[in-house]
């Protein structure tokens, strides 16, 4: 009967310790989360631009980027938002049709971050098929 009983408090004390060593441990800090608001408009005329990918990916201090990341499109006013970003640089890239592709570092410290990203046009790429008899290169040098 004693062996019975203190078979019993045995497993009692087991079972409170097991309980207590997550309560005793040492608790992580809380990491700040931070609301991102993104505004993606056109450099020229500042209308927005519709269903541009905005990716966020947090960067190691380093300066590497880190695997994963969160992607975003914007609505039909050029806005994406985020809640719970955490504080540190993110490396944003916005990838709009028919537009060229920005990315830049950026340090969130604050509760609330509001990010506006212009967007240019892709300029006229110079091509070794077309006619250049009209430029203003002497003939026989060669384009960079």
């Amino acid at each position: 009967m004693y062996q019975m009983m203190n078979r019993r408090i045995l497993t009692v004390c087991v079972l409170a310790l097991l309980l207590l060593v997550p309560a005793l441990a040492e608790k992580k800090p809380a990491v700040p989360l931070s609301t991102v608001n993104f505004i993606v408009v056109r450099e020229e005329n500042g209308k927005p631009i519709r269903n541009a990918a905005v990716v966020l990916h947090p960067v190691e201090d380093n300066g590497k980027q880190e695997r994963g990341g969160i992607e975003l499109k914007t609505d039909p006013d050029g806005k994406a938002n985020y809640d719970g970003v955490p504080y540190g640089k993110m490396r944003i890239q916005v990838l709009p049709p028919g537009f060229q592709t920005a990315g830049k570092d950026y340090d969130i410290g604050q509760p609330s971050v509001e990010i506006t990203i212009k967007l240019r046009r892709p300029e006229k790429q110079y091509s070794i098929y077309e006619d250049h008899s009209g430029d203003s290169q002497p003939k026989d040098q060669k384009p960079q």
